[in-house]
């Protein structure tokens, strides 16, 4: 073997009890599993030997964390470390997100969504974009730095908003037949060249201008390829039951498996209803639909500040979005939807401007907004006008009993939305896993180990229909993390966002440590994950 973990705690994935055992690792894979006291392949009731040992007694060993809900799109192509994610313990991500990323794309798709994004994942033009297809990026991520790799696992989905503009544009109307079928085109394409489904953004233009019927010639495709469907819904505010309601209806429909992203209750109208939401999870669930959520624990969202204006108002895409901001009759209505009718892009509530706090900006120059929260929206137009639209914000908008409630449900999964772009980003990208281990299990004990645990692997593992990674299982890929259970935490917090987690020494990614005593390592052994007939 080239390396055996002795003594560590082992919570499998499974939900099952933890036991202590001897792992080894050979091949990038779990090559034994010898239990104290015997039992497992690999030479009986023997010591299992290896080139290399580590001790880890005192220490929890689990699959590597699955983020069900990551925005490294860029992030794993410029910044080799990605210690916001390994850190924590995440060896894959699921990236192509709420509708919008950068494939399958033309030259003019890539730079408009580009600049419709930038608040997400900052400017694109220091990756050095050579791809178009869904293939051709993910070709991009197995090569990485040098030909070496990244630094996690990837996965990824066809991103509906980018198909849209790719096929019609940014134009609010139903598509015509001939870009209708353009776009079965697109999403087929995309999930025989490894995506594993669709994601669709229905608050961000221009997914948000799709009707039930495009979203459901979309999903049959999607379904018939075994992939699911992603949807950031049309409403966490106050239409937000109707809009699970909605996704929940179009998977009983079109018979695709749906997986309700960063599924949580937000503003006023929401606080306490969670029993609700997930009396329409349960419903679903008995009707036999295949479902599963993420969530963050965390109560604060996270978006650009582009996102909360009226659906109406970025018809023709972001450049025509700026023509309408410098227009001073059409910004006011534009003003108007946000405080006192409640836009369509913030959820149906009328902004309060209190809530909203200045997270990142793309001109440097703007710096002085980071951590401040607009006047109103006269500040807040300027503010987009000279940021062209590349402003992200935090909304403090939550409700933690809705939180709490939610991560208990038996198909919940773990996923960041972690925006890693901007100065003061939320502190969910750097501490989302730790945080569920250390708040919400030790502290608080809302789950137990054994379940935080299977909520963050083999649940999201199999969502993904990995057969081979998950668990910590013979045969099973070693995407492995050891973590002290007595002192693991999330470092990060809103007042410093990027710090790193503690109580998480050990990460490997594929066998091969991405981190080694607390530090890490120059290791990139992360590889697209793809999927498979």
């Amino acid at each position: 073997m080239e390396l055996v973990i002795r003594g560590a705690r082992v919570v499998d994935g499974t939900g099952g009890p933890s036991y202590r055992a001897d792992v080894g690792v050979s091949g990038g894979r779990v090559a034994a599993v010898r239990r104290e006291g015997g039992g497992g392949r690999g030479g009986g009731g023997r010591p299992l030997s290896g080139a290399r040992t580590l001790d880890a007694a005192g220490l929890v060993l689990a699959p590597g964390f699955v983020d069900m809900h990551a925005h490294s799109d860029l992030a794993l192509l410029r910044d080799p470390a990605h210690e916001a994610k390994v850190a924590q313990g995440v060896t894959l991500e699921v990236l192509g997100q709420d509708g919008l990323s950068y494939a399958p794309v033309d030259d003019r798709t890539l730079d408009e969504v580009r600049a419709a994004i930038a608040g997400w994942n900052g400017d694109l033009a220091d990756t050095g974009p050579d791809w178009r297809t869904v293939g051709d990026y993910l070709d991009r991520l197995d090569r990485g730095f040098g030909g070496q790799g990244i630094a996690v696992n990837a996965a990824y989905l066809v991103p509906h908003g980018t198909v849209r503009a790719y096929a019609m544009g940014w134009a609010d109307r139903p598509p015509t037949g001939a870009e209708l079928d353009r776009m079965r085109r697109l999403v087929a394409q995309g999930l025989r060249e490894g995506a594993v489904g669709m994601s669709s953004g229905l608050t961000y233009p221009p997914g948000m201008y799709a009707d039930r019927g495009e979203l459901a010639a979309l999903c049959r495709v999607v379904a018939g390829y075994g992939g699911y469907h992603c949807p950031h819904h049309r409403s966490y505010g106050a239409g937000a039951l109707g809009a699970y309601a909605e996704m929940l209806d179009l998977a009983r429909e079109t018979g695709c498996a749906l997986h309700l992203a960063h599924a949580t209750l937000n503003f006023g109208v929401n606080e306490g209803r969670a029993p609700e939401l997930l009396a329409l999870l349960d419903g679903a669930l008995a009707d036999g639909v295949d479902v599963t959520l993420d969530s963050y624990p965390y109560t604060p969202g996270c978006t650009t500040l582009a996102a909360l204006l009226p659906g109406w108002a970025h018809e023709g895409g972001p450049e025509a979005l700026l023509a309408r901001l410098r227009d001073d009759e059409v910004a006011g209505r534009i003003g108007h939807a946000l405080e006192v009718t409640g836009s369509d892009g913030c959820h149906g509530v009328p902004v309060d401007w209190g809530t909203v706090e200045v997270s990142g900006v793309s001109d440097p120059a703007l710096g002085r907004y980071v951590g401040s929260r607009p006047a109103g929206w006269a500040e807040a137009r300027r503010l987009l006008l000279a940021d062209r639209l590349g402003t992200a914000v935090l909304q403090h908008v939550g409700h933690e009993g809705n939180v709490r409630a939610i991560m208990r449900h038996r198909v919940h999964t773990g996923g960041s939305d972690g925006i890693l772009h901007g100065a003061k980003p939320h502190p969910r990208a750097y501490g989302t896993f730790p945080h569920y281990l250390g708040r919400y299990v030790r502290e608080l004990g809302v789950l137990s180990l054994e379940e935080a645990v299977a909520h963050l692997t083999s649940r999201p593992a199999a969502r993904l229909r990995l057969a081979d990674r998950g668990l910590v299982r013979e045969g099973y890929r070693a995407d492995l993390v050891l973590f002290d259970p007595e002192t693991v935490a999330a470092g990060a917090t809103f007042a410093a966002p990027r710090t790193l987690p503690v109580g998480i020494p050990h990460v490997l990614v594929n066998g091969r440590f991405a981190v080694r005593d607390g530090r890490r390592t120059d290791v990139l052994a992360g590889r697209s994950v793809r999927r498979t007939a």
